[in-house]
């Protein structure tokens, strides 16, 4: 019998602690994949800060270290420079890398640090009770603004790769999103030209993921993933905006 489908080496045999349906698992995969490809499972570390993915550690087999919440592009900077030889990542969330940690993915990405981010946007803070982040888009409850994010009051949401597409330095900037099977294979495209850039020596460069929070949206899985093509690519689109 032939094998069609293989868990990835770099994928650990493990029960994750994400809800069922999370997309995180989905770009976990893809991520390990990837590595598995390029074959540099030895040469690479990931940097996990706190949110959901926090615990990344025990589901990627390979080399990590955690973050305090933001600071991800800081650490991965600072091993990556140490360790030029080094293929080295951050995988993080929306309420980590443009709230809290704002500043530090601008200045990275101004810096043309030679890094790669996979940056997860669920439009909610999931890991602290589905309060609003700054990728909520208009009109979406959340325990912070359960009558809808109001453009007028809290402004409208952050775009992250349009907002990094206006610096010089950057290599290489895209969005796509986990919501159906035909997406998922773009993504990976993504992330694995996001890592061929960093092997080539070239600089930051920053995969932006549309992914669903069933819990704090309360919709079943495939509801979610439905909820992203009707209502978040409106606002996020898809596509490769600078490589």
């Amino acid at each position: 019998m032939a094998i069609v489908a293989q868990k990835p080496e770099s994928l650990l045999d493990v029960t994750t602690h994400y809800c069922p349906g999370c997309g995180h698992g989905v770009v976990h995969r893809l991520v390990a994949e990837v590595i598995d490809e390029f074959g540099i499972r030895e040469t690479t570390i990931g940097v996990s800060p706190v949110g959901c993915s926090i615990l990344a550690y025990n589901y990627l087999d390979i080399d990590f270290a955690e973050a305090i919440h933001g600071r991800a592009p800081a650490i991965a900077t600072g091993i990556k420079r140490m360790h030029p030889d080094k293929i080295v990542f951050t995988y993080q969330g929306d309420g980590d890398l443009i709230s809290i940690g704002g500043n530090e993915i601008l200045h990275a990405a101004n810096r043309g640090e030679k890094i790669t981010v996979i940056f997860i946007n669920n439009a909610i803070y999931g890991m602290t009770g589905g309060q609003m982040a700054p990728t909520t888009i208009p009109g979406q409850k959340t325990t912070t603004t359960p009558l809808g994010r109001s453009v007028e009051r809290e402004g409208p949401p952050i775009r992250v790769v349009e907002l990094l597409n206006t610096l010089q330095a950057p290599s290489f900037l895209a969005r796509v999103s986990t919501h159906d099977a035909k997406n998922i294979m773009k993504a990976k495209k993504a992330i694995r030209k996001a890592f061929q850039m960093q092997i080539e020596g070239k600089g930051f460069s920053l995969v932006e993921v549309l992914s669903n929070c069933t819990t704090n949206w309360k919709l079943e899985p495939a509801t979610a993933n439905r909820w992203i093509a009707e209502n978040m690519l409106e606002f996020f689109p898809l596509g490769t905006v600078r490589e």
